[in-house]
């Protein structure tokens, strides 16, 4: 919900506000100075603010220029009682977004205002969403778990804070990580990733902190650290899980005080760069398992991002492969059994396996073939089996329309001659018809306590056929 911040020197006049656009369903706060303002911006960040011109110790106008300049999103509205199109020009000239009397004759129009400017602002917020989440190869249309946490990232982004992303081998970690970054107000200063994992403790030390010459065997000249590189922009530490006890107490004295000493050397150094760390594992049991620094979570963990894995997340699988595809540069295309079956598989490798299929797929297409069907896929997808306990969950209808679409592909396939494995084929869809059809007979058989009748009726399909389904000449146990 958005968040509106009110500031005015009559408290009759915010607290009126406030119960209005509460009432609304919106997150309000009341500032009376200037110095309950700056108080409030050092707290929160705001999508609207209606501002007075006259205060007790601040110009209205001058408090809009601040917000212009730290909260560049936020929708301002000027609120003026005096010299009315004077500082409504000037406000607008400073960008604000619009203005409004005082007293107000019409709530109507306050909040008609209001609804716009939010609106609008909203709008383009999501547009940007999408744009940001392109450009660092996230791609999601239909989850909304990702949608939320994609507004949620570009929220904190705007912050000075610290963000530790969690989730599996493979989910789009360092993505998340780029999407931060490019959110964010260094988006034009550098974003540097590091592997804690894959580095020695000795090694991993000078990467990130950097050594003096004859610091160590080999340490021939100078070298700047991870920090140092990356200055005011991002530092994205990948598996920070793996770093060592010793590793760990560096980190945190960086975290605390904002500087650290060069491997060798003696002369402290400073960063202002921010941390975006990443696991693949629960910290908080590490901590218990003494294997992690409580203190240094709490450093590393001001948000945390809980990446889902991409097997739940099966309605994004048809973009995510085209989009590979289309990097790839490939003009192949997913057939529909393509597809349907890559939703049946699990992928315990996240979209790093999927994209890995992917490749796999378009560099094995003959020559004038341009169509991705399931033989082309590795047998460990083509043998999947569909889980039955998702099947019994599903709606009755949609029993027959999962079959059909199978058979339509089935029919597409055998005409365009776009497979040679035609035996296959039959054999998998007839496997597939037996088992999605008995999972959804003993489903509605559970429901209708045993009525084959009515569950054939329910069903949408013969007597003859439900037997069929079952495979068996009697009555099946339900359980």
């Amino acid at each position: 919900m958005a968040r509106i911040l009110i500031i005015d020197d009559e408290r009759e006049v915010g607290n009126f506000l406030s119960f209005l656009f509460k009432e609304k369903g919106f997150e309000v706060d009341v500032a009376h100075s200037g110095k309950d303002f700056r108080h409030l911006l050092a707290e929160s960040e705001y999508d609207l603010a209606m501002i007075d011109v006259k205060l007790p110790d601040s110009n209205g106008l001058d408090i809009l220029k601040v917000i212009t300049k730290e909260m560049p999103a936020c929708r301002t509205i000027v609120m003026t009682g005096y010299s009315t199109v004077k500082v409504a020009v000037e406000a607008i000239k400073l960008g604000a977004s619009d203005y409004i009397e005082k007293p107000f004759d019409d709530i109507n129009e306050l909040e008609k205002m209001v609804g716009h400017l939010l609106e609008n602002k909203m709008a383009a917020a999501q547009n940007e969403i999408k744009r940001l989440a392109k450009m660092s190869g996230i791609i999601t249309e239909k989850n909304e778990r990702m949608n939320r946490l994609l507004t949620l990232a570009y929220k904190i982004s705007k912050k000075n804070i610290n963000v530790l992303l969690q989730g599996e081998t493979g989910t789009g970690k360092e993505l998340f990580a780029h999407f931060i970054h490019y959110a964010s107000e260094r988006n034009g200063q550098p974003f540097i990733g590091i592997n804690c994992g894959a580095l020695p403790d000795t090694l991993l030390e000078s990467e990130l902190f950097g050594h003096e010459k004859g610091a160590f065997t080999g340490a021939a000249k100078e070298k700047k650290g991870v920090f140092e590189i990356a200055g005011k922009g991002t530092l994205f530490l990948d598996e920070v899980g793996e770093a060592s006890m010793s590793t760990q107490v560096k980190l945190l004295r960086v975290l605390e005080t904002g500087e650290y000493i060069r491997v060798g050397g003696e002369t402290i150094q400073k960063t202002n760069t921010r941390i975006i760390s990443a696991t693949n594992v629960d910290l908080s049991e590490a901590v218990k398992n003494k294997a992690f620094r409580e203190d240094l979570l709490y450093r590393l963990d001001v948000v945390k991002l809980v990446i889902p894995p991409l097997r739940e997340r099966k309605e994004d699988i048809r973009f995510i492969a085209n989009h590979l595809l289309e990097k790839m540069g490939s003009a192949a295309q997913l057939s529909e059994a393509t597809i349907h079956m890559m939703e049946q598989y699990d992928w315990p490798g996240n979209v790093r396996e999927l994209s890995n299929v992917i490749k796999r797929a378009a560099t094995l297409l003959d020559d004038g073939t341009n169509m991705i069907t399931p033989a082309f896929l590795p047998e460990k997808l083509r043998s999947t089996q569909v889980p039955i306990g998702r099947i019994t969950k599903q709606k009755e209808e949609d029993f027959e329309a999962y079959i059909n679409r199978w058979t339509e592909e089935m029919l597409h396939i055998w005409n365009k001659k776009e497979i040679v494995d035609m035996e296959y084929l039959l054999r998998k869809v007839k496997d597939l018809e037996r088992e999605v059809g008995r999972a959804f007979v003993l489903k509605v058989l559970k429901e209708t306590i045993g009525d084959r009748q009515d569950a054939a009726k329910r069903l949408k399909i013969s007597m003859r056929k439900l037997r069929y389904l079952l495979n068996e000449k009697g009555q099946p146990s339900i359980k």
